[in-house]
């Protein structure tokens, strides 16, 4: 197994099921708080009523998005995909041992939306507006031992929709109590840089928070050791130091690292830093910390440089929900999610418009992407649908940054900081916006001054647009252009100096100077391709997602590359043909009569299918596409040869070509010079008479969180994919396990989702299936009229220590 894949595995093991024990050992106990809630909906008087009736709540288990379970109207707006919000509240009860007396216990929340209140025992610990940031409040106070404790969460969405995407409603990622001893590393309390690099030596800086929160001086050794891809300690530092009570400092420490493993998109090789904390002979706290070793630059004329070398980024916009399992998303569906990009071609993220879960950055740096962690949406804006934070900015801003940079600044994945995207205060002239940018790139460059500092501009004529005039963008470190392609080199010729990338690039259609939407089908990725001081691009959007929805039944942006379910798309082919080297070639039918969901015009596409079954065309004349990074393509009909051509002589690396429709085989063979290079075909099938089941992982933890993704495929009696005979199919789920969701990749519905049933698109449904807290089998049958039953089967294991 590779280093990068045991990082992984290790990471998504330690998400340990929490139960009436604490089983974790050693002077640190981090428990994962997801089981064994109840939640109600829109009840503000029993959800704090003295009384508690049981009857009246629901078990639910974290994460948990009220919102994807409830009817669709056209009334909640396109903005959260036609889906509610609401009031939620959720109540956990949950028994301290005496063992814990002496200790400092806090309970951690990665992410509410939003608007959250707090109680512990009827007492409020607090108030947290923003739903993309994590919070932890201190229990020790107001805790009973060996008795109940009852923590009690106010969600308050009610006014809905607040992001301009679906952003879902309620504790929609996990929630952690953390025990430790008065004297303990703070959370996010440590702070890694790599300011010397050499192939003999890497000097690591680390910064540690200490703190001492008992009620004597305490006399403390900080041991900071550095740890491998095994675990084996290769370097160590120790400082011994007084804290007073009540006191916390900031221990910093040089240590050499000799001949380092670099950190890079290619082998993202990790460290760990290993922070312990001894006082009288015995070990009073063990925080670790996982961190790279790596160099990053931005150069104004030739982009960005990874330990010296250069690298174009191919990215994606993401935002954070899963479809049918809307933003409560499990870790193995993210983790599915980046490594179907990774073998794609894509090296980099841009986390739209809010920072993503920490197991997120933490797989990104398992796998090698490189992030842009993003902050804000808008900042002040005024609006129904995007200015819910404007009330909270003020008295909020910095805590929400803090958030991020503290509990971020140490993934080597993320080379750019973003403050915010298409804020209104970019065309200010009053100079408050210049103000407000200001404040925020200072603060950013205070706490990390190792990444550079970034916004996002919104599209236009940049040589007249306001924040070229009131010195907006010129705050910035570097600056992200939205849909700006065709009138970044006159700006550049302006603006020598200015660092510069396409924050969101139109999926296939490009645009002219002045005028955005001109519908010309010649990709913009070739304008970053061939201009060097353009560093990357990132394609809005990767991934279909829930919101921004351009009409009812629609319930989200359809014009991905991948819909929701992973499945590529045929007009993901020409990404992955230009970010790619490995020869390689695809072929679609364009066809405008499909039934595909158009979403927002100018991202769109022509309508494309990866199928050959077009029987109303027998004899007619069709388009056919072959996209390629190969020299030429030779087509086939059947046995009939329809030529060879050279991809150079059409736009967008696709070959196009006319020819008449024959049930069969249609053939393509890409040739680089004379050698034959890739190969691909596509069969009529015939009518649908079987299930075809793959489960990505057929063995998963017993830990109530691991999941197997089953993609559910109708075949013919040959085993040929049918591509266009959708129907509903009905699943059945017996063990250890159970069905949270299932999906088809269609965004058009208008009942909410179903864990029995789904109808087929182009011939395709998945199954996500997550795993009981107990050891066993797992049986999922699918059955439907006229087609063979299926049945597959997943085993689950006991988590391994």
């Amino acid at each position: 197994m590779t280093p990068t894949f045991t990082k992984i595995a290790l990471f998504l093991s330690i998400l340990v099921i929490s139960g009436p024990a604490f089983g974790q050992a050693g002077p640190r106990i981090r428990e994962n708080f997801d089981f064994d809630w109840m939640f109600l909906l829109n009840d503000s008087i029993e959800g704090m009523a003295k009384t508690y009736d049981a009857s009246k709540w629901t078990a639910v288990q974290l994460p948990h998005d009220w919102s994807i379970h409830l009817p669709l109207a056209e009334k909640n707006g396109g903005s959260m995909g036609f889906m509610p919000g609401g009031m939620g509240w959720y109540r956990k009860a949950f028994r301290c041992p005496a063992s814990f007396k002496g200790k400092r216990i806090s309970i951690q929340f990665d992410g509410v939306y939003h608007q959250s209140d707090v109680y512990i025992n009827g007492t409020h610990l607090g108030f947290h507006p923003y739903g993309y940031t994590g919070f932890e409040y201190d229990l020790t106070p107001y805790l009973r031992y060996d008795a109940e404790n009852i923590i009690l969460v106010k969600v308050d969405h009610s006014i809905s929709p607040s992001s301009r995407w679906y952003s879902g409603s309620g504790i929609y990622r996990h929630v952690w109590l953390n025990v430790v001893d008065p004297v303990h590393v703070s959370t996010w309390g440590t702070y890694i840089t790599t300011p010397v690099i050499s192939d003999a030596m890497a000097i690591v800086d680390v910064k540690s928070r200490i703190n001492n929160s008992s009620v004597k001086k305490r006399n403390v050794l900080v041991v900071n050791n550095i740890l491998d891809s095994d675990g084996r300690r290769v370097a160590t530092a120790r400082t011994a130091l007084v804290l007073k009570i009540g006191e916390s400092t900031v221990v910093g420490q040089n240590i050499q690292l000799r001949n380092p493993a670099l950190w890079d998109i290619e082998r993202p090789y990790l460290y760990t830093m290993e922070t312990m904390l001894e006082a009288e002979g015995k070990v009073l706290d063990r925080y670790t910390t996982s961190f790279g070793v790596r160099s990053i630059r931005f150069d104004a004329d030739n982009g960005f440089f990874l330990n010296g070398k250069s690298v174009k980024l191919k990215g994606m916009n993401l935002h954070a929900d899963a479809g049918i399992l809307g933003t409560a998303v499990p870790d193995q569906s993210y983790l599915r999610k980046l490594q179907i990009l990774k073998e794609y071609g894509c090296n980099a993220i841009r986390c739209a418009h809010n920072p993503p879960s920490p197991e997120f950055l933490d797989m990104c740096d398992s796998l090698g992407f490189v992030v842009i962690d993003e902050i804000f949406d808008k900042w002040k804006t005024t609006g129904w649908f995007f200015g819910y934070y404007t009330k909270y900015f003020d008295a909020w801003w910095q805590n929400d940054l803090d958030a991020m940079l503290l509990r971020d600044r140490n993934h080597p994945s993320i080379v750019l900081w973003s403050v915010g995207n298409e804020t209104s205060e970019q065309g200010d002239t009053t100079g408050t916006g210049v103000a407000i940018a200001k404040m925020l790139r200072d603060h950013v460059q205070k706490t990390d001054p190792t990444r550079p500092v970034t916004v996002v501009i919104a599209p236009g004529d940049l040589s007249n647009r306001a924040y070229h005039r009131n010195g907006f963008a010129e705050v910035f470190d570097v600056v992200g252009y939205n849909y700006s392609e065709p009138m970044l080199a006159e700006y550049k010729k302006r603006n020598p100096k200015a660092i510069m990338f396409v924050a969101e690039a139109f999926p296939y259609y490009n645009g002219r100077r002045n005028f955005v939407r001109d519908y010309a089908p010649s990709n913009p990725w070739y304008v970053v391709a061939q201009n060097p001081f353009l560093f990357g691009q990132f394609v809005w959007s990767g991934v279909d997602y829930l919101g921004e929805s351009s009409g009812f039944p629609s319930t989200g942006w359809p014009t991905g590359l991948f819909d929701v379910c992973m499945f590529e798309k045929p007009r993901a082919a020409f990404h992955r043909a230009v970010w790619n080297d490995a020869p390689m070639v695809r072929i679609a039918v364009a066809d405008q009569s499909l039934d595909i969901d158009p979403g927002k015009d100018h991202w769109s596409w022509p309508h494309l299918a990866a199928h050959w079954n077009f029987p109303q065309y027998n004899g007619h004349i069709i388009e056919v596409q072959t996209t390629t990074n190969c020299d030429s393509v030779s087509l086939w009909v059947n046995e009939k040869w329809m030529g060879k051509r050279r991809t150079a002589d059409y736009t967008n690396n696709t070959i196009v070509w006319h020819v008449p429709y024959a049930a069969g085989k249609i053939k393509a063979i890409g040739y680089n010079g004379l050698t034959e290079s890739a190969h691909f075909e596509l069969n009529t099938s015939g009518k649908p008479s079987q299930i075809f089941l793959n489960a990505d992982r057929k063995h998963i933890r017993s830990d109530g969180q691991d999941l197997s993704h089953i993609t559910v495929q109708m075949v013919d009696e040959n085993g040929i994919p049918v591509p266009d005979a959708d129907q509903m199919l009905r699943f059945e789920i017996s063990g250890n396990g159970k069905i949270i969701g299932l999906d088809n990749g269609d965004l058009r519905r208008v009942d909410p989702p179903k864990v029995d049933a789904v109808k087929t698109y182009f011939g395709k449904a998945l199954a996500v299936v997550q795993s009981g807290k107990e050891q066993g089998d797992i049986m999922v049958k699918v059955s439907g009229d006229g087609l063979q039953t299926a049945i597959i089967q997943i085993s689950t294991r006991l988590l391994k220590e």
